[in-house]
C-alpha cells in the first residue's frame, strides 16, 4: 500500500494519472466535479440539476459541429433527446428536447391538466408546478380582492389543487404571486431548460435559464414524458457595454431593443446578451429584460451566468446551486468566437430612459423626445393612472428604487397627482417591502396596493375612473400594451416604461413631464428637481417569505380524486377532436378575413373571459370577436355565407358547425402574436375550423394550431392575401400535405373564374400525424394504446 502511494505521488509529480501507471482504486464522488446531487430547488427533494448529463450531451454535439457555441445553443443542445442523431440546422431543424421543468399559470393550467387527464397517466413524468395568479381581479386592494377571487374562483382553485395533489404537481395558492416571479425566486437555475404556459416565461432567462413560453398541449407532452419539439432558432446577440446610472434602468434596455427590432424582429430567434455591461444589471433586472423579450417575438432570452446571478441565488437560499453553477461556469456562457445571426450593441452609459407605446410595445421614444411626441400625436397629456409591478418589474430593486422617488416627493410635501397602484410580484416581495418600509411609503404617497397577482397587466382590472370609449393615458411598468388589454377600453392610450418613470410622472400627473430636466413645486410652491432613484437590488436583512402559500403533493396519492362537476359552467372535461377524413376540403366559406394586427387578445380575449379557461365551449363565445373584418372594417360582424345575414363571429361559426360546414380564416402579418394562449387555437378547432391562412404567424400560435389538428398555412407570396375576398369560396387540397412541399388552395370568387394560390407550411412528419389523427393529444392516446 505504501509503495502504491509513493508511486502515485511520483506519478502526480510528473503529471501522470493513476490509471496510466496501472494502479486501480475505488471511484469516488470527487472523480467528476459535476457528479453531485444538487437539488433544483428547496421544495422538491428528488429533483436534481444534472450538469453531468448536460456536459456529456454537449460533448457529443461539439464533436459533431466542430465550432464555438452560443450560450443558448449550449442549453438547448445539452437537453437534446438524441444528441448523436439530432439534425441541427439553425432555423430549419426541429429539435427534440427534454426540459427540466414545466410551469403553468392558473388560467392555462386548467386546459393543460384537462388534456393531461385524458392521457390516463397516474403522475406527471417531469417536475411541474401550477401558479394561481391570473384569476384575481384588481378592484379595491390586495386583501379584499384576493378574498373575492378565492370565493368567485373556488371551483377552479379546488379543481387545480385536487389535480395537482393527484398528479404530483406543486401548487402555489392564490396570493403566492405571479408565476414568473415565483419561478425566479424558487425554480430557475443557470443552464436549465424550462417550458411554461405563459408567453413571459422567458423571465427566468435573468437567472441564466432557457425558459420558453408554450401552449398547454406542449406542456402536456413534457408532463407525459414525451420529447418537446422546438424549431431550431436563430440567435441574436446583444452586446452590452458601459454601465447603467441615474434614471436609466434595466427596463430601458429592452424598451430600446423593442424599438430596434419591432414586435416581429425576434421571431424564430433567441436573444442572448453578453459583454461587460451585463454585470451592470442586477439579476432581477436581467429578468425584466428577458421577460419583455416576448414583445419582440423572440423564442426566449438568456443572460450568461454571472456574479449578479450568484448573489441572487445566495439571497434566495440557493447557495448550493450558485456554487454548483460556478463549477459548470465555462458552459454557462458563450464560447469564445461563437457566431450570432445578428449582433446589436447597446451602450448602457449612453442609454436614455424610454417610454413605449401607445397600443404597441415597440413604439419606443426616449424621454428627451417624449413630450414632443405627446403633443405631435395628440395623445392625452393628463396621466390618469400610474401602475407599477407586474411580472416584468416587481422585484425588491424595482420597489426600492420606486419608493425612493415617492419618498423624495413626500419629503417635499407632495403626493401622487394621478391614481397610483402597486402590484407586488410575490408574497415574498410583499412581505419584505412591508417589513422594510417601502409599502408604507407607497401608501403614504397615495398608492393602492393590489394583490400579488397579474391584475391590470392582463386585463384583470375593474377600472372605474373613466368610461369606456373615453380617451385617456395610463403609464405602467408592465410589458404589453395592446389596444384594450389593460382595462378593456380601446380609447385608453397605454404606455410602458420603467417603474422609476411611472412614479415620477405620476407625481406630475402629466405625460409631458421629464423628471430628468423638469422641476416640480413643493408644498410651499418652491421648485425642485427629483433626485434619481436609489436602492439596493437585494434586501440587506434577507427576504421575508411571508405567508406559507405552497401546497406540496402528498406522498400517497392513490386514493385522491380530481374535482370536476358535470354541471359546471367553468370546467368541462374534453372530448377528442375528430380525425381528418383523408379527403380534400371543398367549397369552404371564409369565416373572416382579418385585417391588420390580430393578436391572441383579438382571437381569444382575456379579462372577464378568463373564468372560462377550463370550459372550451363557453370560452369559444369570444373567438375572434376582436379581429377587424376586412370586408367592413368592423369587429365581430361577419356575413353568414349560408344566410346572407351579419352576425357575431362565434355565432356564424357555430351555425356552420351545426350545418356540418368546415370553414377557414384569412389573416394578416404575424397572426397570433402575444400571449401563449392555446385557447386561441382550441376555439377555432372546436367551432369547426379547418385552416388559418395568413401572411405570417407568431411562433407559439402556429405550433398551438398544429397541436389541435388545424392547418396553419401561409401565402407563399404574401401579396396573395390581397387576391382573396371575404365572400370567396375555397378548396384546400389537404391530400397534398407533405414535409417541405406547398399546398394548393383553389379560390372560387363570387364573380369570376377560379384560380390557384400556393400555400406554405412548416409541418414535419410528426406534426402531419397530428393533423391526420385530429390532434397531438389524439396521437398521444393512439400511441399509448399501441
Amino acid at each position: 500500500m505504501m509503495a502504491s502511494r509513493q508511486l502515485l505521488g511520483l506519478a502526480r509529480g510528473r503529471g501522470l494519472s493513476s490509471a496510466s501507471i496501472g494502479i486501480r482504486r475505488m471511484a469516488t464522488t470527487t472523480d467528476s466535479p459535476l457528479d453531485r446531487k444538487v437539488r433544483q430547488n428547496n421544495w422538491e427533494d428528488n429533483n436534481f440539476i444534472n450538469y453531468k448529463k448536460m456536459s456529456e450531451n454537449l460533448a457529443i454535439v461539439r464533436k459533431r459541429l466542430s465550432r464555438p457555441l452560443t450560450y443558448a445553443e449550449k442549453i438547448l443542445y445539452s437537453h437534446l433527446d438524441d444528441p448523436e442523431g439530432q439534425d441541427i440546422q439553425r432555423g430549419v431543424s426541429y429539435l427534440r428536447l427534454r426540459p427540466d421543468r414545466v410551469a403553468c399559470q392558473d388560467a392555462t393550467a386548467q386546459m393543460a391538466i384537462l388534456q393531461f387527464m385524458s392521457a390516463g397517466m397516474p403522475s406527471v413524468a417531469n417536475p411541474t408546478t401550477v401558479h394561481c395568479d391570473h384569476l384575481i381581479e384588481a378592484q379595491i386592494g390586495g386583501a379584499k380582492d384576493l378574498a373575492r377571487a378565492v370565493d368567485i374562483n373556488k371551483e377552479v382553485y379546488d379543481f387545480l389543487a385536487s389535480a395537482c395533489a393527484k398528479y404530483n404537481i406543486g401548487f402555489w395558492k392564490p396570493g403566492s404571486g405571479i408565476i414568473h416571479q415565483i419561478l425566479l425566486e424558487n425554480y430557475a437555475f443557470p443552464g436549465g431548460l424550462l417550458i411554461g404556459t405563459d408567453s413571459h416565461t422567458p423571465n427566468a432567462g435573468g437567472l441564466g435559464m432557457c425558459a420558453i413560453g408554450v401552449g398547454g398541449a406542449d406542456a402536456v407532452d413534457v408532463m407525459a414524458n414525451l420529447p418537446w419539439e422546438l424549431k431550431a432558432p436563430k440567435y441574436i446577440g446583444v452586446k452590452l457595454t458601459g454601465q447603467l446610472s441615474g434614471w436609466t434602468s434595466a427596463k430601458d434596455v429592452i424598451l430600446k431593443l423593442a424599438g430596434i427590432l419591432t414586435v416581429k424582429g425576434g421571431t424564430g430567434a433567441i436573444v442572448e446578451y453578453f459583454g461587460e455591461g451585463v454585470n451592470s444589471l442586477s439579476c432581477s433586472g436581467q429578468g425584466s429584460v428577458a421577460n419583455m423579450g416576448a414583445e419582440i417575438g423572440a423564442t426566449t432570452t438568456v443572460f450568461p451566468f454571472n456574479e449578479r446571478q450568484y448573489e441572487y441565488l445566495v439571497a434566495t437560499k440557493r447557495k448550493d446551486i450558485g456554487d454548483f453553477a460556478r463549477v459548470y461556469a465555462k458552459e454557462l456562457r458563450a464560447d469564445e468566437g461563437a457566431e450570432y445571426d445578428q449582433i446589436i450593441e447597446i451602450n448602457l452609459s449612453e442609454l436614455e430612459p424610454h417610454i413605449n407605446g401607445p397600443f404597441t410595445p415597440d413604439l419606443a421614444t426616449p424621454i428627451s423626445k417624449f413630450a414632443a411626441a405627446v403633443k405631435a400625436n395628440n395623445w392625452p397629456d393628463e396621466l390618469k393612472v400610474g401602475l407599477i409591478g407586474s411580472c416584468t418589474n416587481s422585484s425588491y430593486e424595482d420597489m426600492n428604487r420606486s419608493a425612493s422617488i415617492a419618498r423624495d416627493a413626500l419629503n417635499h410635501g407632495i403626493k401622487a397627482k394621478a391614481l397610483f397602484t402597486v402590484t407586488p410580484g410575490s408574497e415574498q416581495i410583499r412581505a419584505t417591502i412591508a417589513r422594510d418600509g417601502q409599502l408604507q411609503t407607497f401608501e403614504e404617497f397615495g398608492g393602492v396596493v393590489l394583490a400579488n397577482a397579474c391584475g391590470p397587466c392582463i386585463g384583470q382590472w375593474d377600472r372605474k375612473d373613466v368610461k369606456k370609449g373615453e380617451a385617456n393615458s395610463i403609464l405602467s411598468s408592465y410589458n404589453r400594451n395592446f389596444t384594450g388589454r389593460n382595462d378593456g377600453n380601446p380609447a385608453t392610450h397605454s404606455f410602458v416604461t420603467s417603474p422609476d418613470l411611472v412614479v415620477a410622472m405620476t407625481i406630475a400627473g402629466s405625460m409631458s413631464f421629464n423628471p430628468l430636466t423638469d422641476k416640480l413645486k413643493d408644498k410651499d410652491g418652491n421648485e425642485f428637481l427629483l433626485s434619481p432613484p436609489t436602492g439596493e437590488s437585494l434586501p440587506s436583512n434577507g427576504y421575508d417569505p411571508g405567508q406559507d402559500t405552497y401546497q406540496a403533493p402528498p406522498a400517497d396519492r392513490s386514493t385522491l380524486s380530481v374535482q370536476v362537476s358535470p354541471s359546471s359552467d367553468r370546467l368541462q372535461v374534453l372530448s377528442p377532436f375528430t380525425a381528418w377524413d383523408g379527403k380534400d376540403a371543398t367549397n369552404l366559406p371564409i369565416l373572416i378575413k382579418a385585417h391588420g394586427k390580430t393578436t391572441t387578445d383579438h382571437i381569444s380575449m382575456a379579462g372577464p373571459w378568463l373564468k372560462y379557461r377550463g370550459h372550451l365551449d363557453n370560452i369559444s363565445n369570444n373567438m375572434l370577436i376582436g379581429a377587424i373584418n376586412a370586408a367592413n372594417g368592423e369587429a365581430n360582424k361577419v356575413k353568414n355565407a349560408t344566410t346572407g345575414e351579419f352576425d357575431a363571429v362565434p355565432a356564424v361559426a357555430r351555425d356552420y358547425k351545426k350545418k356540418g360546414i368546415q370553414w377557414i380564416v384569412i389573416g394578416d402579418w404575424n397572426y397570433g402574436e402575444g400571449s401563449s394562449r392555446e385557447h386561441a387555437a382550441l376555439e377555432p378547432r372546436h367551432l369547426g375550423g379547418l385552416a388559418i391562412i395568413t401572411r405570417s404567424f407568431a411562433r407559439i400560435h402556429e405550433t398551438n394550431l398544429k397541436k389541435q389538428g388545424m392547418l396553419p398555412l401561409t401565402f407563399s407570396d404574401p401579396a396573395d392575401y390581397e387576391k382573396v375576398n371575404p365572400e370567396d369560396r375555397i378548396d384546400l387540397l389537404c391530400t397534398e400535405l407533405a414535409v417541405g412541399k406547398p399546398l394548393t388552395m383553389v379560390v372560387h370568387p363570387k364573380d369570376g373564374s377560379a384560380f390557384e394560390i400556393k400555400l406554405s407550411h412548416t409541418f414535419n412528419e410528426a406534426q402531419i400525424e397530428w393533423f391526420k389523427n385530429g390532434s397531438a393529444l389524439n396521437t398521444m392516446a393512439k400511441n399509448n394504446k399501441a
